[in-house]
């Protein structure tokens, strides 16, 4: 936890910025580089009937840490996806609720 969710930029690319990335956001959030967890979804995007290329997106799912720090990691996945390359990407924030989030049966 934080839990990052890729969609849209292949998993060959995000191998490329994991360890930068993290680095970032290890100072950012103040939280053990373990608690992270970085994920490549695949995701097929169908328009007009027919298959198309996914749009970069990003899901930020964690605990509320305040805007400026919401900023600031958005920011910083913003940059680091565009080193690739990538010219637009989306980024949105899911925030848990410690009551509604468990680990091992047993919530926060």
């Amino acid at each position: 936890m934080p839990h990052l969710k890729f969609r849209g930029i292949l998993p060959e690319e995000l191998c490329k910025i994991n360890k930068p990335l993290l680095d970032e956001l290890v100072e950012i959030i103040k939280c053990p580089r373990d608690y992270f967890e970085m994920e490549y979804i695949h995701t097929t995007a169908i328009r007009d009937g027919e298959m198309a290329q996914v749009y970069p997106f990003v899901e930020v799912a964690w605990f509320d840490r305040g805007q400026e720090v919401q900023d600031q990691t958005a920011m910083a996945i913003t940059k680091h996806v565009k080193e690739l390359g990538i010219e637009a990407v989306d980024i949105a924030f899911t925030q848990y609720q410690k009551n509604s989030y468990y680990e091992n049966g047993e919530h926060f």
